[in-house]
């Protein structure tokens, strides 16, 4: 059986209930959750985008079992590798073994902030490789220096270093990206459940790694209340192609939004109060090869999404674990 996890929308909540989630997740049995890290929402109807490390300081005082990861973080423009090689080491020594860092090519969204040109996807691919060396390379301790194609360190220690090296899971939606996550991350992440791409992941080595498949669902009392909520707050699930890599600001998004109906967010999002279209995609995922799945519930009912998982989704995953070791 898969593992079971939950999303933290840093779009759709504040700092301090994003914690709060977080401490909900661990007390309702999820083990692990990835926390999106953004510098605008997708739209401004989403309304927030915390700075992550920020929450992720208070959410390793607040939980104690939960594992963490970023779901994910661009180390390419906004923020030097060098600099989120310190951030995620302080994070695995508050949270020791317990924290992740997940890394991604990014979206011009978050990335074009400070005037920089967005490249495209092929150079973003061979950043993050370099990004993804130089984290390791300060990870190894002491004084260090990296003078790359698109990246220079001079001279830069990481001094508060956790006891094991932090693992990188690299996002991948492509085979180039997945080839990628399997050459050189310690594990995928992804967000549908494409067996091509996972094919591709473990040939390039990721056999025996982690992979960690999103999937995102709208819980509520009634199916139509569950479609309006998606339908304003996450209309980025149906909008098709490369808008969510290249539009650049949360207006944009709201213009393409405008396009979206009812009907494409039923398609793109599992809507509605009933827990086997979620058990569905849940094995769904584990079929094509995930070994994590991890829960994003839109909208502001998230205490009522974790009575749901609590007693629908939790209890059953145990449950069918329980049968298949008896078969």
């Amino acid at each position: 059986m898969v593992e079971l996890g939950y999303a933290i929308s840093s779009e759709e909540h504040s700092p301090a209930d994003l914690v709060r989630w977080a401490q909900m997740a661990e007390d309702t049995g999820f083990t692990f959750a990835l926390i999106s890290d953004h510098y605008h929402p997708w739209t401004d109807r989403q309304g927030h985008s915390a700075f992550v490390w920020g929450v992720i300081g208070a959410i390793s005082e607040r939980t104690s079992t939960l594992s963490l990861g970023t779901g994910v973080t661009c180390p390419l423009i906004r923020i030097h590798p060098a600099v989120v090689a310190q951030a995620a080491a302080t994070a695995a020594c508050l949270m020791p073994g317990r924290f992740f860092l997940g890394v991604g090519t990014g979206e011009s969204l978050n990335e074009h902030i400070l005037g920089d040109k967005w490249p495209p996807a092929d150079t973003r691919l061979e950043m993050l490789e370099e990004a993804i060396e130089v984290l390791r390379l300060l990870w190894e301790g002491g004084q260090q220096s990296h003078d790359g194609a698109y990246f220079l360190v001079e001279n830069a220690r990481v001094y508060d270093l956790p006891n094991e090296p932090v693992q990188i899971m690299v996002a991948a939606s492509g085979d180039k990206a997945a080839q990628l996550a399997g050459r050189v991350g310690d594990g995928f992440i992804g967000t549908a459940p494409e067996k091509e791409t996972l094919q591709a992941f473990s040939k390039a080595g990721g056999t025996r790694k982690p992979r960690y498949g999103q999937l995102t669902v709208c819980w509520a009392k009634t199916q139509r209340e569950a479609v309006k909520t998606a339908t304003e707050i996450w209309p980025t699930a149906a909008m098709p192609g490369q808008l969510s890599q290249e539009l650049a600001l949360p207006a944009f998004f709201e213009q393409a939004a405008e396009l979206v109906t009812e009907d494409k967010i039923k398609e793109s999002i599992i809507c509605g109060p009933d827990a086997q279209p979620v058990l569905d995609a849940i094995r769904e995922y584990e079929e094509a090869g995930y070994t994590h799945v991890y829960l994003h519930q839109v909208g502001p009912d998230q205490e009522g999404f974790f009575r749901f998982a609590e007693r629908e989704l939790i209890g059953q995953s145990k449950m069918d674990a329980a049968a298949s070791n008896r078969s």
